[in-house]
């Protein structure tokens, strides 16, 4: 029987999940290649023999996504899966147009194909774009089932920039653990506030062994998504952020708009420091896009160590990465703070940066006045290090979600913010996560 011929379009997550829960036991088809886009220095890798399964004893190369047109014609390629999140429906057309030009179909796997079903009681907390607030938003929830006395384990969305085969299941309890991985400082954003909660956290490559291990220690898992990406797991209940500072957004980007459509319960975060007319929009898309969804608004309160240090001062202001760069926002919570506690100016980094960082500042035109915490290994994150260092500022303010000091040898006063979830009126989520007991 002739088998169909995929290349699988991704970003070191998604397409790994897509794999091994639809191609990796199927043998009607053939993935030949995967592509890598977004993420620094994850092509040129090979998705391991040890995750491929018996269909695949040599494993499957993954190749820059710049090359798919010579890899359709090369491998005679039937069809072509796009898997990543964050991208604009747009940019997903263009990609469909020429792979479609090139011959072969194009195609976007739903959500009951790749969806894994758990035993335990799932929350999906999810987003219409990366940095709208799921992290917050999930800080909140575990504290409320805490409190409820129900065993919470956190399964974040995939990140494994290293070594595959050893990153197939990952499980973080307390900070040494992250040695142990070998994370990078965007693992870390994403794991470490829930350590500081006392929480165990998995991660890794292969979703459907993580479940199994973590069903093992939880009443309720929490699902905390990547970018704006769809669910791994069925949940039984599906939250999904919204941005007015993004208006639109929510309407405009893959695949948020289907996390915006199947919500149960869309938070619409940061009132606090939004236009009204954004909020407006962003609430006529709700109307119109998923009217049965429950509606929480919030604000994301900002707070900062020692905010006084920042009054009358020259400031660089650090931001979480993926928030600033293909998140496409121009501030995050470090500008935002800086302005809110009185900073004389806000320093343009630009003119510090080295090699990787300066490089970022090429690709992504739109950041003028903050600085993202690139940190995808060791030699980036010394080049972030020394941008910091270069940088002709008084006092760091960081938005990061980690302690960036801990990492980085930062020779100027650092001011770390935190933010949070608060609700106005009802419901809350304390209202809507009565059903979860």
């Amino acid at each position: 029987m002739t088998k169909t011929k995929v290349i699988i379009m991704g970003a070191a997550g998604r397409d790994f999940h897509n794999f091994n829960v639809v191609y990796r036991s199927n043998p009607n088809y053939q993935v030949v290649a995967f592509t890598a886009y977004q993420i620094p220095n994850i092509s040129g890798r090979k998705y391991p023999p040890q995750l491929s399964g018996k269909l695949y004893p040599k494993g499957i190369p993954i190749y820059p996504e710049e090359e798919l047109p010579n890899l359709i014609k090369k491998y005679k390629v039937d069809q072509v899966v796009f898997s990543y999140s964050d991208t604009s429906h747009e940019y997903v057309m263009h990609r469909a147009s020429l792979a479609n030009a090139c011959g072969a179909d194009f195609v976007l796997l739903g959500t009951k194909h790749t969806m894994i079903k758990s035993k335990k009681q799932v929350v999906a907390i999810c987003a219409v774009r990366t940095g709208s607030g799921k992290s917050q938003t999930s800080r909140k929830i575990v504290r409320i089932f805490k409190k409820k006395g129900l065993r919470v384990v956190a399964i974040r969305h995939p990140m494994p920039y290293g070594d595959l085969a050893k990153q197939a299941v990952q499980r973080f309890a307390d900070y040494s653990d992250f040695e142990k991985h070998d994370c990078t400082i965007e693992e870390r954003e994403e794991y470490e506030p829930y350590i500081e909660q006392g929480l165990v956290v998995y991660a890794g490559v292969d979703y459907g062994k993580i479940l199994r291990l973590a069903e093992k220690e939880a009443d309720v898992i929490i699902w905390d998504g990547g970018n704006n990406d769809t669910p791994f797991y069925v949940p039984n209940f599906h939250i999904v952020v919204v941005d007015p500072h993004r208006p639109g957004h929510e309407i405009k980007y893959y695949p948020g708009e289907t996390n915006f459509r199947m919500a149960d319960v869309l938070v619409v975060n940061k009132l606090n420091t939004a236009k009204k007319e954004n909020v407006r929009l962003v609430m006529n898309d709700v109307k119109q896009f998923n009217p049965d969804a429950k509606v929480i608004k919030a604000n994301s309160v900002i707070k900062a160590d020692k905010a006084s240090l920042i009054k009358g001062k020259k400031v660089l202001a650090i931001e979480d990465g993926p928030t600033v760069t293909h998140g496409d926002m121009a501030y995050g919570a470090g500008f935002l703070a800086a302005k809110q506690f009185g900073a004389k100016k806000i320093i343009d980094p630009r003119p510090f940066s080295v090699g990787t960082i300066k490089a970022t500042f090429k690709k992504f035109s739109h950041l003028e006045n903050v600085l993202p915490a690139m940190g995808y290994g060791a030699k980036q994150m010394k080049e972030l290090e020394t941008t910091i260092n270069k940088s002709n500022c008084d006092l760091v303010v960081s938005g990061t979600p980690i302690d960036i000091g801990k990492l980085l040898k930062i020779r100027k006063p650092l001011i770390r913010v935190t933010y949070d979830v608060e609700e106005i009126g009802h419901p809350t989520l304390v209202d809507v996560l009565k059903i979860i007991k």
